[in-house]
């Protein structure tokens, strides 16, 4: 089994690559059968949020991995080989418990990412492309998490993405309690958007979303309005505040549906955040005068003002993982020998049924019982030692030492002086 890990992520690559490599809900379990019935990996596992698309695969040509998420792509390795890192066997262990536990986040310590990994995991589950070496990789993973949340400060004066658009609201705005604000979408990333922004109590707050029942759940939480996406160009122009993160492959808000609303609020400031990726407003909108628009990455100068309060706790986070990660390679390693333990002990099972009908045949014949234990062990004896001792009267100059070492340490041998 040879485990492998590759990706890209918020340091390694721009926000336009990320969104080029994003895999939506619908995406994912299509991709993880075409990875596997291609033959790029035996198991595979798609981390696919905001910061970062990662595979975790068991493999035994990575090279045809990577060419596999390029190709998927629809683009050229040597196109994605700039941003991409690879991480195999040990690195990847240690990659995966050091994301689950948010030390590799654009947030230090930040708890969705677990979540997020956990579902990704629940996918591959349902594609049936998690094998026994990922589940046991992952069900470790989130056993070190847990260790790393629960034994440090890590997530101590933790500012989150949610409270980093709030107070980029707020140099825009006097007092959010004068705004309306509109949310988009319903998502895990919008509901801690809303509650933070909630929070402040808005004039007004308008959830929109594909799906009109999952806005009405998370309004009436908020004492918000529901709409549904088509009321956005009719509605964009009421609301001051804009936080927007849905799966959609295509924008949402483009440049003339905000030209429009700006045009309606006689170009008073319109904020908005746009935390999807792919993104949900076009580019250009950012051209807007009157517009400021904040991507997933324009929010990781806000979400480091609590980065030195938690650093400390980094230290101990990485003495948990790396032992975590030192047990988990060495139950790897040992899994490697299984095959041969096996043949072992099939060898030595042929050789104990022979010597155990040839022993019964004997006592059939009425032959005196302790001479047949006797012949037994014996002949037990012989062919359990036959190998070893033609090996060792075979075994070249240059490589006796060696093998008279193995031999001491398997039988446990004491050499007479």
């Amino acid at each position: 089994m040879q485990l492998f890990a590759f990706g890209i992520n918020h340091q390694t690559a721009p926000l336009p690559v990320r969104e080029r490599f994003a895999f939506s809900v619908d995406a994912m379990e299509p991709a993880l059968h075409n990875l596997v019935e291609h033959g790029a990996a035996k198991e595979a596992t798609i981390l696919s949020t905001c910061n970062r698309t990662e595979v975790y695969c068991n493999t035994r040509e990575p090279a045809q991995a990577i060419n596999w998420l390029a190709g998927y792509r629809q683009m050229e390795p040597r196109e994605i080989e700039p941003y991409l890192y690879t991480l195999p066997h040990a690195q990847a262990v240690k990659h995966a418990f050091r994301v689950a536990s948010g030390l590799d986040s654009m947030v230090l310590g930040e708890p969705q990412i677990l979540g997020q990994m956990k579902q990704a995991v629940r996918y591959a589950e349902q594609a049936g492309t998690l094998g026994f070496l990922l589940h046991k990789l992952f069900q470790r993973t989130f056993s070190v998490a847990k260790d790393v949340r629960t034994q440090t400060e890590i997530g101590a004066n933790l500012v989150s993405m949610a409270a980093a658009a709030v107070k980029l609201a707020e140099r825009i705005f006097p007092s959010i309690a004068e705004q309306r604000v509109l949310f988009i979408g319903a998502g895990e990333m919008i509901e801690l958007n809303a509650v933070h922004f909630a929070a402040r109590s808005p004039r007004h707050i308008t959830v929109a979303n594909r799906t009109l029942e999952r806005a009405q759940i998370l309004a009436r939480r908020i004492n918000g309005h529901a709409i549904t996406l088509n009321e956005l160009p009719e509605q964009l122009a009421q609301h001051d505040i804009i936080v927007t993160c849905t799966a959609s492959p295509l924008p949402i808000l483009g440049k003339g549906m905000v030209e429009r609303a700006l045009k309606v609020r006689k170009y008073r400031p319109l904020f908005i955040v746009d935390l999807a990726v792919p993104r949900d407003v076009e580019e250009e909108v950012a051209e807007l005068n009157d517009v400021f628009l904040y991507t997933v990455d324009d929010l990781a100068e806000v979400v480091r003002d609590g980065l030195d309060a938690r650093q400390g706790a980094v230290e101990a986070a990485e003495v948990i993982i790396d032992s975590g990660v030192e047990n988990f390679v060495h139950w790897m390693e040992s899994r490697e020998v299984v095959p041969t333990i096996l043949a072992l002990r099939n060898h030595a099972e042929r050789h104990r049924r022979h010597e155990i009908e040839k022993a019964l045949r004997l006592l059939a014949k009425g032959d005196d019982a302790g001479n047949v234990l006797e012949s037994l062990s014996n002949g037990l004896t012989n062919k359990f030692l036959h190998a070893p001792t033609h090996a060792l009267n075979n075994v070249q100059a240059d490589e006796r030492e060696a093998f008279l070492d193995i031999m001491h340490r398997i039988y446990n041998l004491h050499t007479p002086e």
